[in-house]
């Protein structure tokens, strides 16, 4: 999995729901928009990288924003399969459309407290890696 956001905490507690999860998961984070360009598409230090079955992505970033990767994403034909998972504090609707519009699979609100947003990692990452068909893994 890719986990592209640039506040430090939310990775750190994104990370660690995802290594307590049953579910094995290797998570890569990024910090900004290039960075996770640059991981898709395997450029630079991320030759070797791994593809991701899903990418959790904030769209407010700094160098390229959340919706510039999604459009990228979604209109490559090499990666537009990979599951994006907006995960974003904007609740806006104005947001939220233009992230389906771009071709986001799901779009969630970052809770603002500690329980729910440990409540609600841990429940995506029990629909994407236990019951969503993901493309290039078996069940």
């Amino acid at each position: 999995m890719l986990l592209v956001d640039d506040n430090p905490a939310d990775v750190d507690l994104t990370t660690d729901v995802l290594k307590r999860n049953p579910f094995p998961s290797n998570v890569h984070a990024v910090v900004d928009g290039i960075e996770a360009t640059a991981f898709l598409q395997r450029q630079g230090k991320y030759k070797n990288a791994r593809r991701p079955d899903v990418v959790f992505l904030d769209l407010n970033l700094p160098g390229k924003d959340g919706r510039s990767v999604l459009a990228e994403v979604k209109s490559n034909p090499a990666l537009r399969a990979i599951p994006i998972i907006i995960f974003s504090t904007s609740n806006a609707h104005k947001d939220i459309e233009s992230s389906y519009e771009l071709g986001a699979n799901c779009y969630i609100t970052k809770p603002g407290n500690l329980q729910g947003f440990v409540s609600t990692v841990g429940a995506l990452a029990n629909f994407w890696f236990s019951c969503a068909m993901l493309p290039g893994r078996e069940k």
